[in-house]
């Protein structure tokens, strides 16, 4: 009954986007594909219905383009350190720069709790993210897309950058600060060099129904 509730606030949130089928095929893949790993279930319904949220927004960004507004995707092995201070410092330094995503072909059961904390030192909150999957929805939507010690399929139109960056996992705090710090002015040159605009793109993802 969650889900299908879930399926409803997202139907209505894309209203004459998408039909109510391709709502429900992503809602319960991203279900499927948070519950594979996961231990603790409470919180699987409102992850999943985040993570359909963000695919959907991404097909959306591939099928319509909105001509205002690049992509970025920041993968890093487990979306769980890197990727996501990534994503917190794009959304801060620049929110309306660019459309900023995150996934890992590792997701793991929880981010790391040091990384919120050298964040929140920074004025970031990152504390109600999650690690996501790494789907096709995000890969074809990018236009930017930035790898952290994992490789990603290749795909033509596509600006590509690897940012050799140490995992903070198991690092002392003084040690993730550094990657923070190393990381915001990676991101700061990033977004000098991000395209205004980009044209439509009518690629659709994943075979998804329309």
């Amino acid at each position: 009954m969650c889900l299908h509730s879930a399926a409803r606030d997202l139907h209505a949130e894309f209203r004459g986007i998408f039909s109510d089928e391709t709502i429900r095929t992503l809602l319960f893949d991203s279900y499927a594909e948070l519950a594979a790993s996961a231990t603790v279930t409470w919180w699987l319904v409102l992850g999943a219905e985040q993570l359909a949220r963000e695919r959907l927004q991404a097909v959306a960004h591939t099928r319509i383009g909105d001509g205002k507004t690049p992509a970025v995707l920041f993968v890093s092995a487990h979306n769980a350190g890197r990727s996501l201070m990534a994503v917190g410092w794009l959304t801060h330094l620049a929110p309306d720069r660019a459309v900023a995503w995150s996934a890992g072909p590792e997701p793991v059961l929880e981010i790391d709790p040091a990384v919120v904390a050298v964040m929140a030192e920074a004025g970031i909150d990152i504390s109600g993210e999650f690690s996501r999957p790494w789907t096709d929805e995000f890969v074809l939507a990018a236009d930017v897309i930035v790898t952290m010690g994992c490789g990603c399929p290749l795909l033509p139109g596509r600006h590509y950058q690897d940012w050799e960056l140490d995992d903070p996992a198991g690092r002392t705090l003084a040690e993730i600060r550094s990657i923070r710090d190393e990381i915001r002015d990676r991101v700061t040159k990033l977004i000098a060099v991000l395209p205004e605009a980009r044209p439509a793109r009518q690629t659709v993802a994943a075979n998804l129904p329309v």
